[in-house]
């Protein structure tokens, strides 16, 4: 996305009334450009292969190929499209597939459509945002397969700075790229140059990763 241009995305529900919902929700919105709305995750892929857009906005559940496996593709063929997950679904199985499928930010039906263009924009930018109850999803999930204690002394495995283990510990926490640099006094690029190094260093490829690599070095 070029800056002063609109944010341009494509829209996939199978539920019509939802699509054509978000279509005029969001398409009234300054600084975002609907270019395409599908009702499968196979039309969803053909629009994004012909429309080059910045972000999509995806439901899980839907026919033909489903949001995971509309994820996965995405990734693998149009890597630069940014992936937010719109979904009734918060069970942990939902939330876990579609973040380690390749998914930015992840959002419930229930949001309205400013906490849904901030989550587009973000995503786009390389940010993260996480519906609260995604948060909680995610921290049960980790608690639900402790790890190693670990001892907070201890010195840091696989070379991460103290900035870094303490970045990798909010994150562990559900605090997103935003609510870090707010926690930490630090811009939100700094953030994500961390967060780069942190995935680096540990071998993480998404944050679920890097929340399980947290708790199984008790980091956090």
């Amino acid at each position: 996305m070029t800056a002063g241009q609109p944010l341009r995305i494509v829209i996939a529900d199978d539920q019509a009334s939802v699509r054509e919902g978000l279509v005029l929700l969001l398409g009234g919105l300054p600084g975002i450009d609907v270019v395409g709305a599908a009702a499968d995750g196979e039309q969803a892929l053909a629009l994004v292969a012909e429309q080059q857009p910045d972000a999509i906005l995806l439901d899980l559940h839907m026919p033909v190929l489903d949001g995971i496996g509309a994820t996965r593709r995405l990734v693998a063929e149009h890597p630069g499209v940014a992936i937010v997950v719109l979904t009734t679904y918060v069970d942990d199985s939902s939330v876990l597939e579609a973040l380690q499928a390749g998914a930015r930010s992840y959002l419930t039906k229930d949001a309205d459509r400013a906490d849904i263009a901030r989550a587009l924009e973000a995503a786009a930018g390389g940010l993260t945002v996480f519906d609260p109850r995604v948060h909680a999803t995610l921290l049960a999930a980790a608690s639900a397969h402790p790890g190693a204690a670990g001892s907070g002394t201890a010195a840091l495995p696989d070379g991460l700075t103290q900035r870094e283990a303490e970045i990798l510990g909010l994150i562990a926490q559900g605090l997103t790229n935003t609510e870090i640099a707010e926690r930490l006094f630090l811009s939100g690029h700094t953030v994500k140059t961390h967060i780069n190094r942190i995935f680096g260093k540990t071998g993480a490829r998404d944050r679920v990763a890097a929340i399980g690599y947290a708790r199984d070095h008790g980091i956090g």
